[in-house]
C-alpha cells in the first residue's frame, strides 16, 4: 500500500489565523436605555443617579459596547458619561454593538503585527473561526499581508480561494 502524503504540511504555505490574535477577556454591551425614562426619554439629574450608583467595578477588564437598543435621542454626552465611568476599569470601551466592538479591536491590533514572516510565501488567510471574527478584519488582514505575501488565499489547505498573487518581476 502506497504511503499517504500530506502535501499541505509539506508546503510552504503558511496559514494566517486571526482567531490567533483573538483577545481573550469578556465583551459587555451596556444599553444606555436601562437609565431612561421607559426606555426614551433622558433625564438628566435621573441618568447621573443611576450612573452614580452604578457598579462600574464588575466591567473590570471587559471590553465594552455602548448602544442604546431603543429609538430614544440620547445627546452624545450621555455616552461621553457612561464611558467616563468605564475608564478606570474596562480594557476597550467603544460607541457601537459588539460586531463594532471586534472591529475596534482588530482595527487595534492588526496594525501593530509584523508580517514579514509571510515574506515572498504563499499565505491562506483561514476562514473558519469559532470566534467572532467579523469580516472586516479578514479585508484588513489581507491589505497588510498584500505586500509581503507571494500569494493569498482564502478559506482552508483543500479548499482555498485564490485572492491576490504577486506580479512576478
Amino acid at each position: 500500500m502506497e504511503e499517504i502524503v500530506n502535501k499541505v504540511a509539506n508546503s510552504a504555505l503558511e496559514v494566517f489565523d486571526l482567531e490567533d490574535y483573538y483577545p481573550r477577556g469578556i465583551r459587555t454591551q451596556i444599553d444606555l436605555s436601562q437609565w431612561l425614562l421607559d426606555g426614551f426619554v433622558l433625564k438628566e439629574k435621573d441618568f447621573r443617579e443611576h450612573l452614580k450608583n452604578h457598579d462600574w467595578e464588575q466591567y473590570k477588564d471587559n471590553y465594552i459596547a455602548i448602544i442604546c437598543s431603543t429609538d430614544a435621542v440620547v445627546p452624545a454626552w450621555a455616552s461621553i458619561l457612561v464611558a467616563i465611568q468605564l475608564a478606570p476599569f474596562a480594557k476597550k470601551i467603544i460607541h457601537g454593538n459588539l460586531g463594532d466592538l471586534e472591529t475596534a479591536i482588530y482595527q487595534e491590533i492588526l496594525p501593530k503585527l509584523d508580517y514579514s514572516f509571510f515574506k515572498d510565501k504563499p499565505v491562506i488567510i483561514k476562514g473558519c473561526s469559532r470566534k467572532p471574527v467579523p469580516k472586516s478584519a479578514y479585508v484588513l488582514a489581507a491589505c497588510y499581508l498584500q505586500p509581503f505575501a507571494r500569494s493569498i488565499m482564502y478559506g482552508e489547505a483543500c479548499s482555498a480561494v485564490p485572492l491576490y498573487k504577486a506580479p512576478r518581476n
